[in-house]
């Protein structure tokens, strides 16, 4: 069973989306994220994915307000990332209710760090941000390419116990052009234990029942969600959905 996580991407305290993380294709689509995240919760949708996109950019916690907010007046159990660089912006979002805080770049350029915060706060309270170009890895909210290659980064970060990871094929997000299944695939084949959770060019239903049949543990969702490809009373929930 795939579990579905609908996104939501802050600049300045808005709800946008962006096309391959573009900035100048901002698009808003709610001026008060709140209003969109009990909509999510009276469906029955239990997860939420977070992204400081003013935060990613600028390398430092801008929309953690914004968190405060929803954690406060849902149950939505939230995963929060962008710009969290240091041990006190981790403990600030966890602070702010996120049960889960998302770390990509960090990951890559200070490993020991990334991997002092496993120890200290559990595998199931890091999610691993992966972003993928060409095969390889970009960090700093996308902005800066890196010559990493995916599937051995991932198959290190998972024997050092990373247990989960949210993967973005940046040539898909925004797109609506369906998602990168070979991508998925590949990792999974290398990593069948990894909880591997698919983001950027979901589309429509049937896009989320073949990342299920690739294996994938949950999909995040943004624009297809707010441009009504998909509709998520067609799903039956629970948390989840098979």
């Amino acid at each position: 069973m795939i579990e579905i996580i609908p996104a939501i991407d802050l600049i300045e305290g808005k709800c946008v989306r962006l096309a391959q993380g573009d900035f100048a294709s901002k698009k808003i689509y709610y001026e008060n994220p709140l209003e969109v995240a009990k909509q999510f919760e009276a469906i029955g949708l239990g997860r939420l994915h977070i992204v400081d996109l003013d935060g990613a950019k600028r390398g430092k916690i801008a929309n953690l307000n914004v968190l405060k907010t929803i954690a406060s007046r849902t149950k939505l159990t939230i995963d929060f990332g962008g710009g969290i660089k240091t041990d006190e912006d981790i403990k600030s979002v966890f602070d702010a209710g996120a049960k889960m805080a998302s770390v990509g770049s960090v990951a890559v350029k200070e490993p020991e760090k990334f991997f002092a915060w496993l120890e200290q706060y559990g595998g199931e309270k890091i999610l691993l941000g992966a972003d993928v170009k060409d095969g390889k890895l970009a960090i700093d909210g996308w902005q800066t390419a890196t010559k990493i290659e995916i599937v051995p980064f991932l198959k290190n970060y998972f024997a050092k116990g990373v247990s989960q990871v949210f993967c973005t094929d940046i040539s898909k997000d925004g797109l609506l052009q369906g998602a990168a299944n070979n991508l998925y695939r590949e990792i999974l084949e290398h990593l069948p234990k990894l909880k591997l959770i698919a983001s950027g060019g979901v589309s429509k239903t049937e896009d989320v029942f073949e990342l299920e049949k690739i294996g994938c543990a949950g999909v995040i969702i943004g624009k297809a969600i707010y441009e009504g490809r998909i509709k998520l009373e067609d799903f039956a929930f629970g948390k989840n959905v098979s």
